[in-house]
C-alpha cells in the first residue's frame, strides 16, 4: 500500500480527527503551562483540494465540502470551519489544513509543536508550511524527517501538558503495534500526557485486537470512539474510523458522541457511532 494523504485530506475522517485534536488544543488552554504537540506522522500540512489526487478521489467534496455547508451542523464543529474558512479567505474551499497547520495556529506563545514526517519530499512541504508568514515569528513549530514513533518518546517531557497524535498510515505489518508500544511509553513517561490516535474501521477483530493490545500495555484511562459510516461487511474497505484517546480525557467524552454521530448518520451510509471507555 502507497498512502498518499493528498488523495483524503478533508474526508470524513480528518473532520472527525481534526475536531478531536482542535477540541483537546482548547481544553489545555485553561492550562497556563506550556502545551508540548508531538505530531509522529504529519504529513505535507496543507492539501490543494483543487488538484488532481483530490479531484479524482472526490472526498473532500463529500467532506469538508459537506460540513461547511451543512445547515444542521453541530457546534463542536465550529473550530474546524472557522479554520479551514480562515485558510481560504472564505468559504471557497481551495486547501484543507492538516494537522501541522491546525495545531501550529492554535498555540500560544509558550506552546510548541514538533512535526515528524518519513518521507523527504512532504517533510520539505512540512517545513515550508510551518514557515509560512502567517505562522512565522509568533509560534515555535518546527519539523524533522525522522521517525515519529521513536521521536515521541525521545522528545516528551517527563512532566507537564503534553498531546502526542499518532495518525499512521499503517502501511507497514506492526504499525498496530507500534501505536501501542509508544503510546504505553508515553504515558508511562509522562502520567499527564495524553496520546490521540488515528486508526481505519476496516473489521472488528482488527480493532478489537488492538484495543486488548493496549489494555495490556498500560494502566492509564483509554476512551474509544468509532464511526461507522456504512456496516462492516467488507474487510478490504475502510468503513470507518476510530479515535482511541490514552490519558486523561478531560471531558471529551460528549464532545466525540456528537462529532462521531453527526458525521456517521449525515455522511455515511446508514452509519453509526459509539463512544465507550475502556
Amino acid at each position: 500500500m502507497n498512502y498518499r494523504h493528498a488523495f483524503h485530506a478533508g474526508n470524513f475522517a480528518d473532520l472527525v480527527k481534526h475536531a478531536a485534536l482542535l477540541q483537546l488544543i482548547a481544553a489545555a488552554a485553561s492550562d497556563p503551562a506550556p502545551l508540548r504537540i508531538i505530531d509522529t506522522h504529519a504529513g505535507a500540512g496543507l492539501y490543494d483540494l483543487a488538484g488532481p489526487e483530490a479531484q479524482r478521489s472526490g472526498e473532500a467534496e463529500a467532506g469538508i465540502g459537506r460540513l461547511t455547508s451543512a445547515r444542521d451542523a453541530p457546534a463542536e464543529f465550529a473550530p474546524l470551519i472557522a479554520a479551514v474558512k480562515r485558510l481560504n479567505g472564505g468559504d471557497k474551499l481551495a486547501r484543507y489544513p492538516g494537522s501541522p497547520w491546525l495545531a501550529a495556529e492554535a498555540l500560544r506563545p509558550q506552546d510548541s509543536y514538533l512535526g515528524c514526517e518519513l518521507r523527504p519530499p512532504e517533510q520539505a512541504e512540512l517545513a515550508q508550511t510551518l514557515k509560512a508568514s502567517a505562522l512565522k515569528g509568533r509560534r515555535a513549530a518546527e519539523s524533522l524527517c525522522a521517525d515519529g514513533f521513536a521521536v515521541a518518546v525521545e522528545r516528551c517531557p517527563p512532566g507537564g501538558p503534553v498531546l502526542v497524535l499518532i495518525d499512521p498510515p499503517f502501511e507497514r505489518a506492526d504499525d498496530y503495534a507500534q501505536v501501542v508500544r509508544t503510546a504505553a511509553a508515553v504515558v508511562r513517561m509522562n502520567p499527564a500526557a495524553q496520546v490521540l490516535v488515528w486508526l481505519p474501521l476496516k473489521d472488528l477483530e482488527t480493532f478489537d485486537a488492538f484495543l486488548r493490545d493496549l489494555e495490556d500495555a498500560t494502566d492509564a484511562p483509554i476512551l474509544a470512539a468509532e464511526t461507522r459510516m456504512r456496516p462492516l461487511a467488507d474487510p478490504m474497505r475502510m468503513n470507518g474510523c476510530a479515535l482511541v484517546l490514552v490519558g486523561p480525557d478531560k471531558g471529551l467524552e460528549p464532545f466525540l458522541d456528537t462529532v462521531c454521530r453527526w458525521t456517521a448518520e449525515t455522511l455515511g451510509e446508514g452509519g453509526t457511532a459509539r463512544v465507550y471507555r475502556l
